[in-house]
């Protein structure tokens, strides 16, 4: 069930450490009622900044499967099918986890150990442990942080990232909890010509059985 929602961003690489994380609401209760998003849309040289509401739902995205009538994802509060309060978001995750997986953060670059795993096996969501991509779908990007050309079927949710001035980007959330992954840029390798550009702290890393305990260098 991979839900897409808007346009993805054609941006090529970008390399910087972002600012600060968007302010998240977290202290929303799940509720029943989608809220719509709100896009942000900057016109002339930042000047004049017009807010235009626009009720968007998840779409699907070609390929996915229906979802079930009775989930209910709020994009715009960072709610899935898994929930929790943010305390319990904080007593779940390690303080880098959460800054990334609830606060947008970005991990600095070239410090994920999985950067340099190489053996076969899932990436999973460090929040829920959804499976989201599998090795096999892993290349190095150059970039410093783990890339990789397609998540696992229904494993993703993409929204748009105004965060930038003037650089739209495509953020990429676990489905299950909407923690915050990275972002997918159309710059990747085939077969998907895309890359999905993760903070390895949102990720954890589960080997196939026989695996070796060390990495390789396939």
């Amino acid at each position: 069930m991979n839900y897409s929602v808007g346009t993805r961003s054609s941006m090529r690489s970008f390399f910087g450490q972002r600012g600060p994380g968007r302010a998240v609401h977290t202290n929303a209760g799940p509720g029943p009622d989608y809220r719509p998003l709100t896009r942000r849309i900057l016109l002339g040289a930042g000047i004049t900044t017009t807010l235009v509401s626009v009720p968007m739902g998840p779409v699907a995205a070609e390929g996915s499967e229906a979802t079930s009538p009775s989930v209910v994802i709020d994009i715009e509060h960072r709610q899935g099918e898994v929930r929790f309060s943010d305390e319990e978001w904080r007593q779940r995750l390690s303080p880098e986890q959460y800054r990334v997986l609830r606060r947008e953060a970005t991990e600095r670059r070239w410090t994920s150990p999985l950067n340099d795993e190489k053996r076969p096996g899932v990436f999973k969501c460090a929040g829920c442990g959804s499976p989201l991509f599998n090795m096999s779908a892993k290349y190095e990007s150059g970039t410093g942080w783990p890339s990789f050309y397609a998540p696992l079927p229904g494993a993703v949710t993409e929204v748009p990232d105004n965060s930038l001035m003037f650089m739209p980007r495509t953020e990429v959330r676990c489905r299950r909890c909407q923690g915050h992954l990275g972002h997918v840029f159309d710059d990747g390798p085939a077969p998907t010509g895309l890359r999905y550009c993760m903070n390895g702290a949102a990720l954890q890393f589960n080997p196939s059985p026989g695996a070796a305990e060390t990495n390789g260098s396939a």
